[in-house]
């Protein structure tokens, strides 16, 4: 009786147990289906274009191709692709580059069991779904000067642990304009010195830690 008006899901997510508790969540809702799991953003897309599903619930972080571009390659085909960001990371830059990539929702996989299923309707309805703790974040730092792209290479530099000399070696700038840079950094994001400003980085979505030598 209710296959026409089924809400058919795929689910984006290199951890087997989260795509098995959502699977779990979304079967037990007469109106819901989970019709296509995927590990990675490639198994992604394909799943996306075999199957067409009406929301796609989408990790950030997964190997090789990451949850950002995997929306940008969906929605560069299917410009109609509802998607929702289910992830770990609250930091406000990390929102905004989801939801500039066409993601309707964000949602903290903490929250998963209280808002998943609201959201899957919302977006599904055609709403965009942002949580108030989420949406808060977003608007504490909407009115900071954004890093520029140079200062951003910086400040993965010095996430990495490379002192001003090694930057401006790698950049191939002189040692005054990584200073100054650096100067405009902590200035922009409020930090007390270097360290100060890899954690606030990290923490806002600025920046990642490089887990490719792990």
């Amino acid at each position: 009786m209710h296959s026409a008006k089924l809400i058919r899901i795929l689910t984006v997510d290199d951890h087997f147990l989260l795509r098995k508790g959502i699977m779990a969540l979304v079967t037990a809702e007469p109106d819901m289906k989970l019709i296509a799991e995927a590990a990675n953003g490639k198994e992604a897309l394909d799943a996306f274009r075999t199957h067409r599903p009406d929301v796609t619930l989408m990790d950030l972080q997964m190997p090789g191709m990451d949850g950002v571009d995997t929306i940008h390659a969906i929605r560069g085909e299917f410009p109609e692709a509802r998607i929702i960001v289910l992830t770990t990371y609250s930091g406000d830059m990390r929102v905004l580059r989801a939801l500039r990539a066409g993601a309707r929702g964000y949602i903290l996989k903490g929250n998963v069991h209280e808002e998943l299923l609201n959201s899957i309707r919302c977006v599904h309805a055609g709403q965009k779904r942002i949580p108030p703790d989420v949406a808060a974040e977003l608007a504490i730092h909407s009115t900071d000067e954004a890093l520029t792209e140079r200062e951003v290479e910086v400040l993965k530099l010095i996430a990495a642990g490379n002192a001003n000399k090694q930057i401006a070696d790698k950049l191939s700038i002189s040692e005054a304009t990584v200073k100054s840079r650096v100067t405009n950094i902590l200035s922009k994001l409020g930090a007390n010195d270097r360290a100060h400003a890899v954690t606030i980085g990290l923490k806002r979505g600025i920046i990642a830690l490089d887990t490719s030598q792990k």
